[in-house]
Order: C-alpha cells, then sequence, then structure tokens
C-alpha cells in the first residue's frame, strides 16, 4: 500500500465535504497528472461509487474512504494531506516529495539513474542559489555530460561545485560515472548567483 498519510484533521475536513455531498459511499480519489515529470501536479477528487478505476487502490481510513490511482501510487510514498486552519479560515495542503520523480533502481537506464540524483540530490541545493543542472550526454569512459543553468549560469563557484559536489556524488553513487564536464558557457553573467 503507498506510503500516503493524512493527518486527522485533514480527515475531518474532508469528511466534512463529502457529508454535504448527499451520497452513500463517496469517498475521495488521489491521484498525480504527469507523474514522474517536472509537471507532476497532486490532485484529489471526489468519487463516487462506481467512479473509481479498475487499478485504484482502496485505502478505507478512520473517517474517509480514499482511492489512490494505480499508476500514481508509487509516486505517493512519503506523501501528506494535512488542513491546517489560520485565522483566514484553512488550508487542505498535499505534500508529495516523490510526484516529480521517476521511480529508479540499480536495473534502469543510466541516464535515468543519473537523471533521479540530480533530481532528488543536487537540484535541491542548487535551488537556494537560484540554479540548476542537468544532464547532456554520457559520454565514452563514463564522463557525464551535465549543463548548469538558472543562477549557476555565470557563477564563478561552478568549478567548484562541478568537481568538490556533483563530480564527488555522482561518482559516488553511480558506479558507471568517472567524472563529469560542464557545458554550460559561463561567460553570461545575467542573474548569477554571487
Amino acid at each position: 500500500m503507498a506510503g500516503i498519510q493524512f493527518t486527522d484533521s485533514a480527515q475531518t475536513y474532508l469528511a466534512d465535504l463529502l457529508s454535504k455531498q448527499n451520497t452513500d459511499g463517496i469517498g475521495i480519489r488521489v491521484f498525480i497528472t504527469q507523474p514522474g515529470t517536472p509537471y507532476a501536479e497532486t490532485c484529489i477528487a471526489y468519487c463516487k461509487p462506481g467512479e473509481e478505476k479498475e487499478d485504484d487502490q482502496k485505502l478505507q481510513l478512520e473517517q474517509i474512504l480514499v482511492w489512490l490511482d494505480g499508476i500514481s501510487v508509487p509516486f505517493l510514498d512519503d506523501a501528506l494531506v494535512d488542513y491546517a486552519t489560520d485565522r483566514m479560515g484553512g488550508q487542505l495542503t498535499i505534500k508529495a516529495p516523490n510526484a516529480k520523480v521517476p521511480m529508479v533502481n540499480e536495473d534502469s537506464p543510466l541516464n535515468e539513474r543519473i537523471n533521479y540524483l540530480l533530481q532528488t540530490e543536487i537540484n535541491p541545493g542548487l535551488a537556494s542559489h537560484g540554479g540548476d543542472v542537468k544532464l547532456v550526454d554520457v559520454v565514452e569512459g563514463g564522463i557525464a555530460i551535465l549543463q548548469f543553468g538558472g543562477g549557476c549560469q555565470g557563477c564563478g563557484m561552478v568549478d567548484v561545485t562541478l568537481k568538490e559536489g556533483i563530480e564527488k556524488t555522482m561518482i559516488a553513487r553511480i558506479p558507471e560515472i568517472t567524472g563529469v564536464r560542464d557545458v554550460t558557457d559561463h561567460t553570461v553573467k545575467e542573474n548569477a548567483y554571487y
């Protein structure tokens, strides 16, 4: 079963919404549009009896019935649905840290494993500087060719970041990689992080 959690406050809020639908057996359906891509969005919708899909997984919680979209289930690991109140009312929030990340393992193609590492470990650190890095290619000898973007482009620290951070991490985590190279033109200085 998927690792999605609903807080008590979220269950209470959703149970109240469902009770106003005047439909016996109504639940909610959780799904992700474009899972495993940067455009992934986690959604919750009403699900009347019979509207669930064949591959949905049923999750009976204390207060509500939840249907989990079968394709979305692997991307819902560590997801949290919460309802928080403030002086303006309340807000239902869904945090799904794995929604945008393709599921990979040791048997996945090399470029998928590299992209997974970049998205889950390397880019979150670069994002604080408004930057990111993406894989361009892997060339002979196990050299990963990377391209920096955003605030990394034009930053004087790119060489240090590349060698001390990214290259060490990639070599340690992906045995086929022997080094990394940068194809980005760092003479463009607009938006650079200093």
